[in-house]
């Protein structure tokens, strides 16, 4: 008699809880290239926007603290995220017998089993944007790092950041982790909670899933290639 897996680390409900910590991740994403963009309001826009993020809430709450809140919102729904998604991909390769990658039954394939690329590929995806957004942080949120020079405000970092080449590179190849991560995450977050019933609807998440890739993507991407251009700074 094997033991009984408790309910909570069930493969039913650890799908559920990747599905929904992925959506949190989105809806943070949409919030974020929203305040990207207010970059072509100017400077004082740009730094007042950064500034009233810190002072939401007050006085019920002190200076920052909705702020913090939804970074540790935030860092738990990354942390379920995480946990769910090394749980399923260990069981899958227990099941598989160390071939999980190759899951996904298809026709289209020549092997028989689905390898699309953005769902091949979100492991490694994710780790590189796990490692991208330390660098991120370091860059806009710490101010440890200052490419193109130090600066307190919010805009100039930015600025002086995206306008070195080397700077845009790297965040492209970082939305475009996460262009490919979302593309197959939104699909299957929604699959998993059940709106995959049938031929029409899978259809209708693809269209949406890709929707979602685009816009935050070509969103995230349209700053640092204004600023490297010269339409911004």
């Amino acid at each position: 008699m094997t033991p009984r897996t408790p309910v909570w680390r069930s493969t039913v409900v650890l799908k559920v809880v990747m599905a929904l910590s992925g959506l949190v991740m989105v809806g943070f994403l949409v919030a974020h290239m929203y305040g990207n963009l207010k970059v072509f309001s100017g400077q004082e826009a740009f730094d007042d926007y950064s500034h009233h993020l810190r002072e939401l809430g007050e006085p019920l709450l002190p200076y920052g603290g909705a702020l913090w809140i939804i970074r540790i919102a935030l860092l738990a729904a990354v942390g379920a995220h995480i946990f769910a998604a090394v749980t399923l991909w260990r069981r899958a390769r227990a099941a598989t017998g160390g071939k999980g990658s190759l899951r996904y039954v298809s026709s289209r394939s020549r092997r028989g089993s689905q390898r699309g690329y953005a769902s091949f590929t979100m492991r490694w995806g994710g780790l590189t944007i796990a490692l991208f957004v330390i660098y991120h942080l370091m860059h806009f949120t710490w101010n440890t790092i200052s490419p193109g020079g130090a600066s307190d405000s919010p805009y100039e970092r930015l600025v002086n950041g995206f306008e070195i080449w080397w700077v845009v590179l790297t965040y492209t190849i970082a939305l475009l982790a996460v262009g490919f991560h979302l593309w197959h995450g939104t699909w299957a977050a929604l699959a998993s909670l059940g709106a995959n019933t049938s031929q029409r609807r899978r259809r209708h998440l693809n269209v949406l899933a890709t929707i979602v890739a685009l816009v935050i993507t070509v969103g995230f991407l349209i700053p640092p290639y204004a600023v490297l251009f010269g339409l911004v700074g």
